[in-house]
């Protein structure tokens, strides 16, 4: 009894210009939307109060059954029921969940409506967001149209509403996903495997080498060779394929050598697929003193 009294006083609340109401869409056309409000009343919101995105399309974008938060235009649409419009509530309601989403670096998914100057832009909320073309990707991006009708993960960057700004990034994502990826590599790594790798610059304290699976390890100059050297370049060249040791792996930095190869040492081919139980035939240990103890000064 108390849940109909409670709907009765509902249906004949007062409803002022400027409300947020939600309601119920119980009706989809080619040119409006229905709301049940819980009031007296139908709502109705006309498709050119529906969203600011130029690609909304009222037939995919709206779902019967979904939940609906609406500003009140007038109280009668001329038809006795209640104009609404849902791009202001967006307007008000989603610059607050943006300011949150920023804040907490919640990853969202937007698709890119089109390409811009300097960018592309994408419709979060109801909200136009730019991305600019440093912030798509970790890759270089070369033709930003390609990008156009493509889902990707962001985060928001910068939420003004005073200005009316608000800036994604998808490149944030990406180098969070490849980080997560390269740890989760690395800790399959183990001190004493023996791989191949190549050499990918060359630095005049030693030189950082590819060991695949996006894996680059320190090469110091003084675990190059047995002789003294003035420059790795005396030894190696970059884009050379080396062998080399894991000498240590800390705070996601890998130690490596090719003095410290021996001849009796197993291979892994692909760091990828070394095994968690690896065993070198030399234990490999991670002291100062016995990582300097071949260093000639």
């Amino acid at each position: 009894m108390d849940e109909f009294k409670d709907q009765i006083d509902n249906s004949f609340k007062k409803i002022v210009e400027g409300d947020i109401l939600k309601g119920t869409v119980i009706g989809i056309a080619d040119t409006e939307v229905n709301l049940d409000l819980g009031y007296y009343t139908e709502g109705v919101i006309k498709l050119e109060e529906l969203s600011n995105d130029p690609n909304f399309s009222i037939k995919t974008d709206v779902i019967m059954g979904e939940v609906i938060s609406a500003v009140v235009l007038s109280k009668d649409d001329g038809e006795g029921r209640i104009l609404l419009s849902k791009k202001q509530a967006d307007d008000v309601l989603s610059w607050e969940k943006l300011s949150e989403d920023m804040e907490s670096k919640t990853k969202v998914k937007v698709r890119i409506a089109q390409a811009v100057k300097g960018g592309v832009v994408a419709y979060l909320y109801g909200i136009r967001a730019f991305i600019p073309a440093s912030q798509l990707s970790i890759d270089y991006v070369e033709d930003l149209e390609t990008w156009v009708g493509k889902e990707i993960e962001a985060i928001v960057i910068t939420a003004s509403q005073e200005e009316r700004r608000l800036i994604l990034s998808g490149k944030e994502v990406e180098l969070e996903n490849a980080n997560k990826k390269r740890e989760s590599r690395i800790s399959k790594l183990t001190r004493g495997l023996v791989t191949t790798g190549t050499v990918d610059k060359i630095m005049p304290y030693g030189a950082f080498v590819n060991i695949g699976e996006g894996l680059s390890g320190l090469l110091h100059i003084s675990q190059i060779s047995e002789k003294r050297i003035k420059s790795p370049n005396e030894i190696i060249k970059e884009g050379e394929t080396v062998t080399v040791k894991i000498l240590d792996i800390k705070d996601g930095k890998i130690s490596l050598s090719m003095k410290a190869v021996e001849d009796k040492d197993d291979m892994v081919v692909d760091v990828e697929d070394t095994p968690s139980s690896y065993q070198s035939g030399e234990e490999v240990t991670t002291s100062l003193a016995s990582l300097l103890k071949n260093i000639k000064l």
